[in-house]
């Protein structure tokens, strides 16, 4: 990760067929082209991965489909957005949303899981499990299915100094809370990031 590099150039594609219509980003200048395809083809591959968990392929004339994105960060070296998807089945109650998202090195096009965020052997688990649920607590959020606790592929994305870890709809708060997110101050954690992962560039203080 090298903290003087530039933005990403990115601009948004558009993919449409019946019933659907998806908005993805597009990295077209800022690094190397093996890293810039790499992150293309990561963002693509995730963006049809959605439309075929959500259905849409078993019924397309049947199924709704609306698809976005967000660019979380994009200095630093590092890339992190998220890819949404809302589908809505006919006659459906109402529809589902998923989001995923993609925190990337921009020099290599490495997408890091949350494990690879710190140092070998760190208890990062327990420790942001301590903090998400002084987060619950402090939030009032309302828990249905019990705290499910961080996995090492825990969904997440870096916001500028901010790790956030978030839960899919129902994983334990109801519908219409949303999506539970919790922001996390990368100072509050720094003694168990790695130095070298896009967390430990965010620590550098310029």
């Amino acid at each position: 990760m090298n903290e003087f590099a530039l933005p990403l150039q990115i601009v948004s594609r558009r993919m449409v067929l019946p019933n659907l219509e998806i908005f993805f980003p597009q990295i077209i200048f800022g690094t190397n082209q093996s890293a810039l395809q790499s992150m293309n083809r990561q963002i693509t591959d995730l963006v049809q991965r959605l439309i075929r968990e959500q259905g849409y392929f078993q019924d397309p004339m049947r199924t709704q489909v609306n698809g976005f994105f967000e660019l979380k960060n994009n200095q630093r070296g590092v890339l992190s957005l998220v890819i949404g998807n809302y589908t809505y089945p006919y006659h459906a109650a109402h529809g589902l949303t998923i989001l995923k998202s993609l925190t990337f090195d921009i020099a290599t096009g490495r997408n890091y899981q949350l494990r690879e965020l710190f140092k070998p052997n760190a208890d990062y688990q327990r420790r942001l499990d301590t903090i998400i649920k002084r987060q619950i607590r402090e939030r009032e959020i309302p828990i249905i299915n019990g705290f499910v606790g961080v996995k090492p592929d825990q969904d997440y994305y870096i916001a500028d100094k901010a790790l956030v870890i978030y839960y899919q709809l129902y994983a334990m708060t109801p519908y219409v809370f949303g999506f539970p997110m919790f922001p996390i101050s990368v100072y509050e954690i720094r003694d168990i990031i790695r130095e070298d992962g896009p967390l430990g560039v965010m620590l550098i203080n310029r």
